[in-house]
């Protein structure tokens, strides 16, 4: 083989990926910050929810971008295990379209379909058409590429050393062998089985043979989930787990019939195409694994907790972590189909967590402050600690989404949420300083007056509904926000009116100096928590209206 015809082979190759890859992006960019509420209508019922997976993989042609994508989804709690199973089988029927549509020789229509889609990428200003046109231009590239592989590779069929090797994947073991690493290897079950069917229609392979790389390949292509799932949560690596079972308990099945009974010879007498008889033997393979194993979906779920069961925890709990952000990743590299539905999910709960932890802060720290108590300041400042970290990591994180993020919705989404940690920390800082002032009043046996202790008090009561209104499951809605709106306004008021009331202390000596200046310093922490919260509620509802 020369050198010309082997680039050939690995340009048409690096095409089909990248097709794949375009169409794979063009979906994320037009649905991704919907695919949560679409996938949670759908996947409540099994056959709908193998329908969604198949419909899915068919779109962007590939199996493990689905599998990606729901690894992503169980990882960041947004789908339980069960629902998972029922896409998973979705997605191995859905993988078949590509090799019914080489089998169909639909790549000679694949230039007319990269060019249209091409033209609405460059000429049309809609965001909506300009993604189908990127679907469209990526499903027109992968066909020229499955073209430029099949011509490149037809010298094999001359070489004695290739049709040598070829003729040892009739033994099942090293057929399905082959067939798994070579898939992992380029991970894509849709382009390996492009190329087997390029193979057996210039007569390299057998059909006979192909079979057991088939079977083979739809277990190979399950390395990209299992990369994705590296690092992931207990429940991502069970979905990945469920992915192999499916795979490995087809292909047993499938060895063992295809060696019993003639299932081969009925195939190649009812198909007469050599590509459409791998095609039509990929497609029954997964139907028949995914019918056999619909009812038991249940029991694979169990299967993959019990050979995945929960670890425990020895780190130590106050030990600093991120509890939902995790990388979301496939075959190592960043983004993929529905990962603004992940980060919004993962991103969204983080924030929650933090805000909690705030919030508690300003409870404390309003009550050290009105009871002298300075036993809880070491635990107001190691949650402030841990408010400061989650801050820097979450920001590198949205940082780092906001550089690939495709759908715009989601982009804006994580860019008002990158605004809610600034705030959320801004908040901590304050309640900090409240903290701080208990020291003040210890150390220097400084006392506020009845009145301004009442105060203080009407000051904690508001602050903690503004703070924990935030936490509200109404949260973004518009009413919402006009009810936040209204709090800051009385934070705002309360200032006015107590500062008025601090000067007519002063004026008759009922407070001491020092304990107006820190009554002054607290005023100013609780109008500015009332500012930041404001902040907080409007990216709140940017981030909602986006979605």
């Amino acid at each position: 083989m020369k050198f010309l015809e082997l680039l050939g082979v690995f340009g048409g190759l690096a095409l089909f990926l990248h097709g794949m890859q375009m169409m794979s992006s063009g979906l994320e960019a037009a649905a991704g910050s919907r695919m949560k509420s679409i996938l949670e209508r759908l996947t409540a019922n099994r056959f709908m929810g193998v329908l969604v997976g198949a419909l899915i993989t068919a779109a962007v042609q590939s199996s493990s971008a689905t599998t990606v994508m729901v690894v992503g989804f169980v990882n960041a709690g947004m789908m339980t295990l069960n629902q998972a199973v029922w896409l998973i089988m979705g997605a191995n029927v859905g993988t078949t379209i590509t090799g019914l549509l080489i089998a169909l020789d639909v790549g000679a229509l694949a230039p007319v379909v990269a060019f249209a889609g091409v033209f609405l990428m460059v000429f049309v200003k809609e965001a909506r058409l300009q993604h189908i046109g990127q679907i469209m231009a990526g499903l027109g590239i992968l066909f020229i590429g499955m073209d430029t592989m099949s011509a490149a590779m037809a010298p094999l069929r001359e070489l004695p050393a290739f049709i040598q090797l070829m003729s040892t994947l009739s033994n099942p073991v090293l057929g399905i062998l082959f067939g798994a690493l070579f898939t992992a290897l380029i991970q894509s079950s849709s382009a390996s089985v492009g190329i087997l069917q390029t193979l057996a229609a210039g007569g390299i392979i057998q059909f006979s043979g192909a079979v057991f790389v088939l079977f083979g390949q739809n277990i190979g292509t399950c390395i990209t989930a299992v990369l994705a799932s590296l690092g992931a949560s207990r429940g991502a690596k069970r979905a990945t787990c469920i992915h192999l079972l499916f795979n490995v308990i087809g292909t047993v099945f499938f060895t063992v019939v295809v060696l019993l009974f003639p299932v081969t010879g009925l195939i190649e007498s009812l198909v007469p195409s050599p590509k459409a008889q791998i095609a039509a033997m990929h497609l029954v393979f997964n139907l028949v694994t995914t019918a056999l194993l619909l009812p038991l979906g249940d029991w694979l779920a169990a299967l993959s907790t019990r050979l995945l069961p929960d670890r425990e925890e020895h780190s130590s709990g106050s030990e600093m972590r991120l509890a939902y952000l995790t990388p979301v990743t496939a075959g190592g590299k960043d983004g993929g189909l529905g990962v603004s539905a992940i980060v919004v999910d993962q991103l969204r709960n983080e924030l929650r967590r933090m805000l909690e932890m705030a919030r508690q802060n300003v409870e404390t720290s309003f009550k050290t402050v009105m009871e002298r108590d300075t036993a809880p300041l070491d635990r107001v400042e190691q949650r402030e600690e841990y408010i400061d970290y989650l801050n820097r990591e979450i920001s590198r994180y949205v940082s780092r989404m906001i550089a690939i993020e495709t759908n715009e919705a989601g982009s804006r989404t994580v860019s008002s949420f990158f605004a809610i940690s600034g705030n959320i920390e801004r908040i901590g800082d304050h309640a900090d300083n409240l903290a701080g002032y208990t020291k003040l009043l210890t150390e220097k046996d400084i006392s506020f007056s009845a009145a301004a202790q009442e105060e203080i008090r009407q000051m904690r009561d508001v602050t903690l509904r503004a703070v924990s209104a935030l936490l509200s499951s109404e949260a973004g809605d518009t009413q919402w926000l006009s009810r936040v709106a209204q709090l800051e306004q009385r934070i705002d008021d309360m200032t006015s009116d107590f500062r008025r009331e601090q000067l007519g202390r002063m004026r008759t000596g009922v407070c001491s100096d020092e304990a107006c200046i820190l009554f002054s310093e607290l005023l100013t922490d609780f109008e500015r928590i009332g500012d930041h919260v404001l902040n907080i509620a409007e990216e709140l509802t940017k981030a909602r209206t986006a979605l």
